[in-house]
């Protein structure tokens, strides 16, 4: 039998995150998403600043030990009034 599936066709898109889920990218930064434009997904460091772009398929879910300690960061950097 031959088969007729063609791997190049397109794959359906990642789930859009929920703003504010915190997720990693392919050099293991983490960020809080922010939103989605372009086909690109824009993460903001955690204790404020510049946000930045990755494709889809390079961010994934922040594990519970990297969600313990970006959670850990941000209170900190709230205790020292230093901006958020």
């Amino acid at each position: 039998m031959h088969d007729t599936s063609n791997p190049a066709e397109p794959q359906d898109p990642p789930h859009v995150p929920t703003r504010g889920t915190l997720l990693v990218d392919a050099q293991d930064k983490i960020g809080e998403f922010r939103g989605e434009a372009h086909g690109l997904w824009y993460l903001r460091p955690i204790t404020g600043g510049c946000e930045w772009s990755v494709r889809p398929e390079d961010a994934r879910p922040a594990g519970p030990e990297q969600r313990l300690r970006a959670e850990t960061t941000r209170a900190n950097a709230r205790s020292r009034d230093e901006y958020l």
